[in-house]
C-alpha cells in the first residue's frame, strides 16, 4: 500500500477563511483532508499488520516450544503405560489401548514438530518464492504429513475407510472448483477429509477452520502459506473472510466448510433449535427438530460461499464411524475400531444449485435431511443422537 503526502490548508489574507495573519491556526482544506485519509489508513494498516505479525510470532514460539517439550513426556508416558499394562494385556491378549493412544500421541507430536522444521527449511531454501510456489510446497508437505498420520492410525487403531461411491480415478483436475460441505462428527474427521482430498483426489483444500486449531504449530505454519480461513477472523466478519476465500477458487481447488459449526451433541441440537425459534424461523426449527443425528446447517457462511463461487460444483460429504468417539471415555471403549468408517458423498452441478438465499437455505437444509437419513441407516447404538 502507498500513501500520499499530507497537505496543509494555506489560507491567505485575501480569502474569506482565516489566513496566517488572522491570529488563528490555518484549517486544512477539503483537498488536503482527502489526501490525509489514505495516509492515515496506510499507517493504520501497517501498524495492524505489524501487531498481527508479532502476535503470530509469539504464538508460534510458544506452541512450538510446547510441542518440543511434550515429546519426551509422551515418550516416557508410552514406556510407562506399556510396562504397567503388559502383565494384564499379554496373558489376556488385550487391546493395549493405553499403549496405542500414547504411541499415536508421540507420533503426532513428532510429525508436528517435523512439519514445522520442514516448512522452515523450505522457506530458507526458497526465501523469494512467489505465493503460488509457497502454496504448492505447503500443500505437498501437508499431504506427506497427513499420509504418515493416516498410516499410523491404520496400524494402531485399525482405521479402515469405505467410500461410496468410489472416488474418481485419474490425475485430470476438475474443470471447475468445488465447494465441499461436510458433516462434522467425531475426532479427526477434518484431518481424514483433508488427507483424502490431497492424496486420493489430488485437490487443493481451502479450508474453513476454528481458530483454536492455531494451537497446532504445524497447521498454523502450513495453512498460513495456503488459502484458508480461521474463524473468528482477526479482522472483519466471518462472512467477509469466507467470501474472500471462496472468490479466489480456481480449478483443482476445493473449499471445505463444516456448516454445523461443531460436532453433533444432543445439547447443541437443542440450542440450535432454540436459536432458530428466537429468530422467528419456526418452520425451519420444526424441520431441524426432526433431525436425529446431525445439526441444522448454519446459513451465513454457507450462503456466502455459494454467492462468491457461483461456478463451483457442490459436494456433500457425510460419514459414520468416527461419530461414536464423542469423548475420552468413548475413545477408550471404541478404539481400536471394530468396523470401517463409512463415507458417502454426492456431487451437484453448479447449474442445479438454487438461486437466491432463501431457496438456497431451504436446499441446504434438505441436503442435511438427506445426511440425517443416511446416518440413521449406518448408526450403531452408541452413535450420539436425540
Amino acid at each position: 500500500m502507498t500513501g500520499l503526502d499530507p497537505g496543509l490548508g494555506a489560507g491567505t489574507g485575501s480569502g474569506t477563511g482565516p489566513g496566517p495573519g488572522s491570529g488563528t491556526d490555518a484549517l486544512p482544506s477539503a483537498d488536503s483532508t482527502a489526501r490525509e485519509r489514505p495516509q492515515t489508513r496506510t499507517r493504520t494498516g501497517i501498524a495492524a499488520a505489524a501487531s498481527a505479525a508479532l502476535v503470530t510470532a509469539a504464538r508460534r514460539t510458544v506452541t512450538i516450544a510446547l510441542v518440543a517439550a511434550l515429546i519426551p513426556v509422551a515418550a516416557a508416558l508410552l514406556i510407562a503405560v506399556t510396562v504397567l499394562s503388559a502383565p494384564v494385556s499379554i496373558p489376556s491378549r488385550g487391546a493395549w489401548r493405553p499403549t496405542r493412544m500414547a504411541g499415536f500421541l508421540l507420533v503426532y507430536l513428532v510429525v508436528d514438530l517435523a512439519g514445522v522444521l520442514a516448512a522452515s527449511a523450505l522457506f530458507l531454501h526458497h526465501p523469494r518464492a512467489d505465493r503460488d510456489r509457497r502454496a504448492a510446497e505447503a500443500f505437498a508437505l501437508l499431504a506427506r504429513l497427513l499420509a504418515v498420520l493416516r498410516k499410523v492410525a491404520d496400524r494402531l487403531f485399525h482405521l479402515e475407510v469405505e467410500m461410496t461411491p468410489a472416488l474418481p480415478v485419474g490425475d485430470r483436475p476438475p474443470d471447475v472448483p468445488l465447494v465441499v460441505f461436510v458433516r462434522h462428527a467425531g475426532v479427526g474427521d477434518s484431518f481424514l477429509l483433508l488427507q483424502t482430498l490431497l492424496t486420493d483426489v489430488r485437490l487443493l483444500p481451502h479450508t474453513v477452520l476454528k481458530g483454536v486449531l492455531r494451537a497446532d504449530p504445524c497447521l498454523d505454519v502450513l495453512l498460513g502459506r495456503v488459502p484458508h480461513c480461521f474463524l473468528p477472523p482477526a479482522h472483519g466478519t466471518a462472512e467477509d473472510a469466507i467470501t474472500e476465500l471462496a472468490a479466489g477458487l480456481r480449478s483443482r481447488d476445493a473449499l471445505v466448510i463444516f456448516p454445523e459449526g461443531g460436532n453433533f451433541t444432543p445439547r447443541r441440537h437443542r440450542r440450535a433449535i432454540a436459536s432458530l425459534r428466537r429468530l422467528g424461523q419456526y418452520r425451519r426449527a420444526a424441520r431441524a427438530a426432526r433431525l436425529r443425528y446431525v445439526l441444522p446447517p448454519r446459513d451465513a457462511g454457507s450462503l456466502a460461499v455459494l454467492a462468491a463461487a457461483p461456478t463451483a460444483e457442490v459436494v456433500f460429504v457425510v460419514h459414520s464411524g468416527l461419530d461414536v468417539i464423542a469423548s475420552a471415555r468413548a475413545a477408550w471403549d471404541f478404539l481400536p475400531f471394530r468396523r470401517p468408517v463409512r463415507v458417502h458423498w454426492w456431487r451437484i452441478p453448479a447449474a442445479e444449485v438454487p438461486v437466491g438465499d432463501a431457496a438456497r437455505s431451504e436446499w441446504l437444509l434438505g441436503q442435511w435431511e438427506r445426511m440425517d437419513r443416511w446416518t440413521a441407516e449406518q448408526a450403531v447404538a452408541a452413535t450420539p443422537h436425540v
